[in-house]
């Protein structure tokens, strides 16, 4: 059989982080406002003026982490204009994404608010490219101080009597393009500068990362490691797949042939090679692997939807992106020792969102689908595996047929998940379990899947593409040999007795 796995049940490579499973929320489009926030008035059912289901949504596929307020948004945000009465905050022009006006109806307390509600961490991204560092000190007393601090009176007299717990918090966000063109040798001495006045208040311990590089700007990185990496516990990298010419055209998110699925995948599984090249350079700054690599924006960007405004980025979601899903968080499996966040861009209505929203209806994704079917894998133990694959050819290019990753749980359940990125032939795989005797196994599967590459949700028909049971397999002693779909990603669930 051409297609083969091995799984080493007895050798674990490290803990799947369960922050690998975050997500991002920026002022961008109706991410914030109609996707999340809607107000107390608002006829869609509400609590606090947050939407009920997109929070029962996200609390489903156990969302662990949420960044916010950007992406570009946070080096232009000013974290007292959105405190206080509504009605007297300020209005400012997001400059970055359409040039609408911001509210500010939509806070620190209504964003800490939104993280209690999921029952995740916040990690909020701060301001260097126009804020100050006493702003940004001041931002985090004012969350996580307690006592007679005039900024813990402040939030009180706002309505909130105890100081929150914040877990994460980023020095700036793409510092080196919209967060003010900066050159890294610049950036690292601001890090050094910044970070120091990111106070731990009252036992709450602030992670604090720096702004890492954006794709292969492995000098940015090397820069950052070499000035400051004693001084951070994580730094971030961003990385999109984009199958068209950023600049000149991304693609259609759902009008695209296979040249483009194929293009795609490729683009897709760049990021294996992408971490391990700055893994290598965190290496020799950081051998213990104390510092994490934080993902904290990836994700399909194609062209905005026709007919809706282009600084919105708002994109349709179909199988090609369940398969995106699929073989990044793979990837990021593989690599978790390094890898200790990763946030998809971005939550609601933006990029390669898990959730769209129109008014009072919402839809739920292929991506979402794949989020809640390797929802097994958080906090997991990473298995050590060999996977031997067919190529998936096309003009001449190829790439991997199939991807893969396996994890067991704290009650001993083995999961694996398997992606077959053709969308034109399924794919027959032999799955051997090593290190374990044969015993007698019980396996569940549940398989994603379209019969068009181009297929998506909508809000006529949410159902179009949507998990099933998947039962295309029989057993051999410690061998399982399974049939996998065309453009799918299947995960098997295994127990023994």
């Amino acid at each position: 059989m051409a297609n083969r796995l091995i799984v080493q049940t007895d050798i674990v490579k490290g803990k799947i982080s369960k922050y690998i499973y975050g997500h991002f929320a920026e002022h961008l489009g109706r991410c914030i406002y109609e996707g999340i926030w809607v107000g107390e008035d608002s006829p869609i059912p509400n609590t606090r003026g947050i939407r009920n289901d997109v929070v029962e949504a996200l609390k489903r596929i156990r969302v662990p982490v949420l960044r916010w307020p950007g992406g570009c948004f946070a080096d232009e945000y000013h974290w007292q204009d959105g405190i206080g009465p509504r009605e007297t905050r300020k209005k400012r022009i997001n400059t970055h994404w359409g040039g609408v006006v911001e509210t500010n109806h939509f806070g620190t307390h209504e964003f800490l608010d939104l993280c209690e509600m999921i029952g995740c961490d916040a990690y909020i991204a701060g301001n260097v490219g126009s804020g100050t560092v006493r702003e940004m000190a001041e931002w985090v007393e004012y969350i996580t101080a307690d006592g007679e601090s005039a900024l813990a009176e402040l939030r009180r007299a706002n309505g909130r009597e105890k100081p929150w717990k914040l877990k994460f918090f980023g020095i700036g966000n793409e510092n080196w393009g919209c967060g003010g063109n900066m050159r890294p040798e610049y950036y690292a001495d601001l890090y050094r500068h910044y970070q120091t006045y990111v106070r731990n208040f009252n036992g709450n311990r602030v992670y604090r990362i720096a702004c890492g590089p954006n794709t292969d700007d492995y000098r940015w990185m090397e820069t950052l490691m070499r000035e400051a990496h004693g001084l951070m516990d994580g730094i971030s990298l961003h990385y999109y797949t984009v199958p068209g010419d950023f600049w000149k055209g991304k693609g259609s998110a759902t009008q695209f042939d296979e040249r483009e699925w194929h293009v795609t995948m490729q683009k897709a599984l760049r990021m294996d090679e992408l971490i391990t090249r700055h893994t290598a350079i965190m290496d020799r700054y950081d051998p213990a692997g104390r510092v994490g690599l934080i993902v904290d924006e990836w994700g399909a960007w194609y062209d905005a939807e026709p007919g809706t405004n282009p600084a919105f980025l708002y994109q349709q979601n179909t199988i090609r992106d369940a398969l995106i899903a699929g073989v990044t968080l793979n990837i990021f499996h593989q690599h978790c020792k390094r890898v200790h966040m990763a946030n998809l861009a971005q939550t609601v209505n933006v990029l390669q969102s898990v959730i769209l929203t129109e008014g009072e209806r919402m839809v739920l994704t292929p991506t979402y689908h794949v989020f809640d079917m390797y929802k097994v894998h958080q906090d997991a133990r990473l298995l050590e595996t060999f996977l031997e694959t067919e190529p998936y050819k096309l003009d001449g290019k190829s790439v991997p047929r199939l991807s893969a990753s396996a994890s067991r749980d704290d009650g001993g359940r083995l999961h694996i998940s398997l992606c077959n990125l053709d969308p034109t032939a399924s794919a027959a795989i032999e799955i051997e379990l090593r290190g374990i005797a044969p015993v007698r196994m019980e396996i569940a599967g549940t398989e994603l899947t379209a019969d068009d590459m181009r297929r998506h949700n909508t809000f006529e028909q949410p159902d179009a593409v949507v998990p099933a049971p998947f039962d295309r397999f029989r057993t051999e002693g410690s061998r399982i040999r399974a049939e996998l779909a065309p453009m799918s990603v299947t995960v098997l669930s295994i127990g023994f007795a």
